[in-house]
């Protein structure tokens, strides 16, 4: 280094660290102080409506192959074009879920997710119009290609068209019994 550069070089300290900090009770009063309560579950106002529960429980997924089976053989088909619907009178108190997306129809595992996800969103949606059902199914959505080509709106409308044809079987189901009955007599 020549002199010209030892002269404008500073041999001072920096001052420490030390004091940089405001130590007291009053020291974070300028600091927003977030909300330490939260809740587990979610709810949603729609439109104005009361708050309603749209979590899906654990109790209320079908999980066990022999679920869907059973569903797959004595339950009710309901042909859509972005879904395939089966259904069967359930015992439990939800009206349960399961939902296949298989590699052949769909694709790879993005694609498989996706469409998951967009029929799992449709069922939490059309809660409402679930709960108007007296009969509580399980219910096993199978998902079509068509259905990764759409938004949520086309899927949610479509199953809940399917809705209105499960809410006409139910009455024929009620008929059925009322017809057994009255031949047992």
């Amino acid at each position: 280094m020549d002199n010209y550069a030892k002269e404008n070089i500073s041999t001072k300290q920096p001052p420490s660290g030390e004091e940089a900090r405001i130590s007291g009770a009053d020291g974070d009063q300028k600091r927003t102080q977030r909300n330490q309560t939260t809740t587990g579950k979610r709810t949603q106002a729609i439109n104005g409506s009361p708050l309603l529960d749209f979590s899906l429980p654990k109790d209320a997924r079908l999980r066990k192959p022999r679920e869907f089976r059973r569903v797959y053989a004595e339950g009710k088909c309901f042909e859509g074009r972005l879904m395939t619907v089966f259904i069967i009178p359930s015992e439990s108190e939800f009206q349960r879920l399961g939902i296949t997306a298989s590699k052949k129809a769909i694709g790879n595992a993005v694609q498989r997710n996706r469409a998951k996800r967009l029929l799992r969103e449709t069922f939490r949606l059309s809660k409402a119009e679930l709960n108007e059902l007296e009969t509580k199914f399980d219910w096993v959505l199978n998902a079509r290609r068509n259905l990764l080509r759409v938004k949520l709106e086309q899927p949610l409308s479509e199953f809940r068209q399917i809705i209105e044809k499960v809410k006409k079987f139910e009455i024929k189901i009620k008929q059925g019994e009322e017809n057994v009955e009255a031949e047992a007599k």
